[in-house]
């Protein structure tokens, strides 16, 4: 893997600003009523799935050494990001539970859907159903407290599905490499795969 320091450091503290807008977008948007709900189990799984999914995606785009495809994930959850939180402020649908109007489209689920879109378009799709059964526990959580219906995760999923698809290109990894040497009058050709 061969990065200069000066992208590498520009790179990260990208990563360190969009990280950091993410999470404190959330916890900006959790509950405002004045009686707070019980939290679940469920829904704290989903919580957790929430962050662990992206930084799970992006660092093992690092440590492959896939740095355009940690570009690509990183355009694409900014305009996840971005169309999610546009509609919410637009929109303002009050959620199941009554607690505030940030219910369309469901936040939870375009970030853990556009991970897994990300990880099925570049690196194929044996390595993104765990990260498709995850998403789909993630929305399945937040129906499960109240917190959006059927229609706000489903816009949640085609937002991060779509952002997905529209900066994530195939991985092309060298699995095969075809030689030819000629020596002292000899031909050799030789025929290399790497599993």
């Amino acid at each position: 893997m061969f990065i200069h320091f000066q992208n590498l450091k520009s790179f990260l503290m990208a990563i360190t600003v969009i990280f950091t807008l993410f999470f404190s977008q959330y916890a900006g948007a959790q509950d405002t009523a004045i009686t707070k709900p019980v939290v679940g189990t469920t829904q704290k799984i989903g919580d957790v799935i929430l962050f662990a999914l992206p930084v799970a995606t992006l660092g093992t785009t690092f440590i492959i050494g896939d740095n355009q495809g940690a570009w690509q994930f990183t355009k694409g959850f900014l305009l996840t990001e971005a169309v999610t939180y546009g509609l919410k402020v637009s929109v303002n649908k009050q959620r199941p539970d009554r607690s505030n109007d940030n219910s369309f489209p469901s936040g939870h689920t375009s970030a853990v859907f556009h991970s897994a879109g990300f990880i099925h378009r570049r690196y194929g799709l044996k390595y993104a159903l765990p990260a498709y059964a995850l998403a789909g526990f993630t929305a399945a959580s937040r129906i499960d407290s109240k917190k959006h219906d059927i229609l706000d995760v489903a816009a949640g999923t085609v937002i991060g599905l779509g952002s997905s698809l529209l900066f994530t290109t195939e991985y092309q990894q060298e699995h095969m490499e075809l030689t030819y040497s000629n020596f002292e009058g000899s031909h050799m050709v030789g025929f290399k795969y790497k599993f």
